[in-house]
């Protein structure tokens, strides 16, 4: 690879690791376990390894704004996890400072004065 392609991936990660707490957020009002969620954001064109997505939903959960839940019932124990009230507030307010964000960044990439 050269070395304008290793700066353009490198850059590709740094773009998406900013979005990746907001998408994952922003499935979990519904209680998932961790490879169910992968293969929902797989579906919707976000790919996130096992590697990267379960640490984040621990340190979510440290951080308040998951809650989880053993489900023991199959042969397979899995841990669920869902939005907490204080995710919710963080996921809403992320919402809309990407909403914004992403709209002055139209007008910037389109050379929008306004």
């Amino acid at each position: 690879m050269t070395d304008a392609n290793e700066q353009i991936q490198q850059l590709r990660l740094e773009l998406r690791r900013g979005i990746v707490v907001l998408a994952v957020l922003s499935q979990m009002e519904t209680a998932r376990y961790g490879y169910s969620l992968i293969q929902r954001l797989a579906e919707q064109g976000l790919e996130i390894e096992e590697g990267t997505l379960y640490p984040l939903l621990r340190r979510l959960e440290k951080q308040g704004l998951l809650a989880s839940e053993w489900d023991t019932s199959e042969a397979r124990p899995r841990k669920y996890y869902r939005i907490s009230p204080a995710g919710q507030q963080v996921l809403d307010t992320l919402r809309l400072d990407w909403l914004e964000m992403v709209k002055m960044m139209q007008g910037i990439l389109q050379g929008d004065e306004s």
